[in-house]
C-alpha cells in the first residue's frame, strides 16, 4: 500500500490577532483570522484553505472521471462558497456547496449529459476530502451543464 506524505511548518509569532507564515512546499503564504471574525485578514486563514482544498479535490476528481470516461469538454470551471455558523460564539463549518460549470460540444445527446451529471455527483463523494470531512460538513452540489 502506497503513502503520501505532505509536510506543512507554521510560524506564529502572538496571541489571536497576530500574523502567522505557513510552508508546504509550493504554498506559502501569510495567516491570520478573517477579518469577518474580528481578525487582521491578513493572507489567507484556515477557513480560505479548507475551502480551497475541497474545491480542487473536487474539480481535480471530476476531471479525471471525465477524462477516463473519454468525455470532452469545452470547458470545466467551479464556483464554491463555505458556510460558517457561529454557535454561542463557537465558529464551525456548516456547509460547502460547490457549483461546477460544465460546457459539452454543441453536439452532445441527452444521454451524455445525464452521464456527466452522474459524474459530477459522483465526484462529489468520491474526492477525498469530500470524505475527509463528510459527516461534520454539509456537502452540496449545484451542477450547470451546457452544450456549446
Amino acid at each position: 500500500m502506497a503513502e503520501h506524505h505532505f509536510h506543512l511548518t507554521a510560524e506564529w509569532p502572538g496571541g489571536r490577532n497576530s500574523v502567522g507564515i505557513i510552508d508546504a512546499g509550493n504554498l506559502k503564504t501569510k495567516v491570520s483570522i478573517p477579518p469577518e471574525m474580528d481578525g487582521p485578514g491578513i493572507g489567507t486563514n484556515p477557513d480560505e484553505m479548507l475551502l480551497g482544498a475541497a474545491s480542487t479535490c473536487y474539480i481535480i476528481t471530476l476531471a479525471a472521471m471525465l477524462e477516463r470516461s473519454s468525455i470532452e469538454t469545452r470547458s470545466l470551471s467551479l464556483e464554491s462558497e463555505a458556510v460558517v455558523e457561529v454557535i454561542r460564539g463557537v465558529n464551525t463549518f456548516k456547509r460547502i456547496v460547490h457549483r461546477p460549470f460544465i460546457v459539452l460540444p454543441s453536439e452532445s445527446s441527452k444521454e451524455l449529459v445525464e452521464k456527466v451529471q452522474k459524474l459530477a455527483e459522483k465526484a462529489e463523494s468520491s474526492c477525498m476530502i469530500s470524505k475527509a470531512v463528510m459527516g461534520n460538513v454539509e456537502l452540496a452540489l449545484e451542477v450547470k451543464i451546457t452544450c456549446d
